[in-house]
């Protein structure tokens, strides 16, 4: 069994000491640091939702009572669904910053030339069709050469991600780090809160921008056609192969035009992306191209990484999230709960994430479920 070898290892109490709680003192039987700490261990050890991890907490009451006041004994699901369905997400996940932080200092590579990429994802089975209410939308920014899930905000729809999206800037610190949003994110504001606190930005470029897409678009084919001939562009091609499947990308990486319409309104908008995916697939070929606006200086490896690190996010945390916590299948749905336990299932994804051995993610969680040894070395603690 691997030691935790953290000099500076903590009680995962200690994180949670300015939290209130939003529980009436009135027949309050179970301490809030209890149930938090029984949330989290539950879902890193494959809890899905309240009444799993109350089942978990039964299974090892004996182990909990050793570290765990418990006053009157394990609490139950209900218990557990209830402080869920109370906390603040916003306070509850500030918690977990000072926590993310020490991880993140033991890492390497720190934050300079890091990838965030903030994406959304809905919650498909959270809608509330009594209160007329759809499914929760959640936009997350992850750490990928870390992966870490450094913050999340919930919405109420789609629509509101161009909201959303600044609010979670706000929380991240982005000094040398590169952004990548999706096309919902290409805002002006956005470019311009990224540039002010430090970071770079890479934007996918769709309609939502009409005039400014159509003269990238323009610009980039009138180049293309004359073989890049009045203007410097880097290329790069890389070819993967896997499930049958063979992808081939081209990438493109110019300067943007001095009279590009519009650009000036871009603050620092320094290069255009273009990524041409070729996939053969069962004698069938299809071609995507996808245009960007960035801030980076140019430099086609560092465009390419930075455009493959985006699309990874739906393999590492998307995917993920889906298949080995089956947060599509989730019920819950209060609104609060929803999002406090998506929150538990991102950070259990990036503390499993952080272990060396050669397990899957899903075979990781299965062990820290089996094995409470495990569990504390995937918590990087001594003791709770």
């Amino acid at each position: 069994m691997q030691v935790v070898t953290h000099e500076d290892t903590v009680s995962i109490l200690e994180y949670f000491d300015d939290l209130e709680d939003p529980r009436s003192s009135i027949n309050r039987q179970h301490l809030l640091g209890d149930l938090i700490v029984i949330s989290v261990c539950g879902v890193l050890a494959g809890a899905d939702g309240p009444k799993a991890i109350g089942v978990w907490a039964r299974a090892h009451a004996e182990w909990l009572q050793q570290y765990l006041k418990l006053p009157h004994g394990i609490p139950s699901h209900d218990t557990i669904g209830r402080l869920l369905a109370a906390l603040q997400p916003a306070a509850f996940q500030a918690c977990f910053e000072q926590w993310i932080a020490s991880l993140r200092q033991g890492l390497d590579g720190g934050i300079a030339d890091e990838v965030i990429a903030i994406d959304g994802k809905a919650l498909r089975r959270s809608h509330n069709r009594k209160k007329s209410l759809g499914p929760l939308f959640l936009v997350s920014a992850w750490s990928v050469q870390q992966g870490i899930s450094l913050g999340q905000l919930a919405t109420e729809e789609k629509s509101n991600e161009i909201t959303a999206i600044p609010a979670l800037i706000d929380q991240l610190e982005l000094n040398s780090a590169i952004v990548t949003i999706d096309a919902a994110g290409c805002q002006k504001n956005i470019a311009a809160k990224i540039i002010n606190k430090g970071g770079d930005y890479l934007l996918a470029l769709k309609g939502n921008q009409g005039n400014l897409h159509q003269a990238v678009m323009d610009h980039v084919i009138g180049q293309m056609e004359n073989d890049f001939a009045t203007t410097t562009v880097d290329r790069y091609v890389e070819t993967m192969k896997g499930h049958g499947r063979e992808d081939t990308v081209e990438y493109f990486h110019l300067p943007v035009p001095q009279m590009l319409p519009g650009a000036s309104l871009w603050k620092e908008l320094r290069t255009i992306g273009v990524a041409v995916r070729t996939s053969l697939q069962d004698g069938k070929e299809t071609t995507d191209i996808r245009f960007f606006i960035s801030s980076l200086s140019l430099g086609v490896r560092r465009f390419a990484e930075a455009c493959r690190s985006h699309w990874g996010i739906e393999n590492s945390l998307h995917w993920c999230l889906d298949v080995t916590f089956r947060e599509d299948e989730s019920r819950v749905r209060d609104r609060f709960a929803a999002d406090n336990l998506a929150w538990l299932k991102r950070f259990a994804i990036s503390r499993l994430k952080q272990q060396t051995d050669k397990e899957s993610i899903a075979m990781r969680r299965r062990m820290a479920g089996w094995n409470v040894d495990y569990l504390m070395q995937v918590l990087a603690i001594k003791t709770i």
